[in-house]
């Protein structure tokens, strides 16, 4: 099964929004391996946005994802990567799909509620970054068998 890391960022949390995006990756067919509510420091922060460096808009998405709490996931699932990915919507919410929790919920790419790994090696990364080992839980839930083939 694959695993991925998903970021419900500030804004969300602001904003109330913690329990339906969950809800939303849930009724997915997704697993909930871990999940923990955290500040993200500047130096964690610098560690996953390390790809951004020298961009304009980095300065600003590291005082963004720090500037309040957020709420880290690790969910597991067949193609999780790309059904988180689905799920979330486009990046700029203006082009994401209707129905989609960037669609519905926000306006502006500075806001868009919700972060995803973007491939297995990010997504390996990223939850190494977030979660220890003893962190994310291997349990059997026992609807897997009306969710998967």
């Amino acid at each position: 099964m694959e695993k991925t890391l998903v970021i419900i960022k500030p804004d969300a949390v602001q904003r109330g929004l913690v329990g339906d995006i969950v809800a939303r990756l849930e009724r997915r067919g997704l697993k909930l391996v871990a999940m923990k509510m955290m500040q993200i420091s500047k130096e964690l922060a610098s560690k996953h946005y390390a790809v951004h460096v020298g961009k304009p808009f980095y300065d600003g998405l590291v005082a963004y994802i720090t500037s309040a709490p957020v709420v880290v996931l690790a969910l597991e699932g067949k193609r999780a990567i790309e059904v988180v990915r689905a799920t979330m919507g486009a990046t700029n919410p203006v082009q994401a799909a209707p129905g989609t929790i960037r669609a519905d919920y926000a306006v502006e790419i500075g806001r868009n509620l919700v972060h995803g790994s973007d491939g297995p090696e990010t997504a390996a990364f990223e939850l190494g970054l977030f979660f220890g080992p003893d962190e994310m839980l291997s349990w059997e839930r026992a609807t897997d068998r009306w969710i998967q083939e």
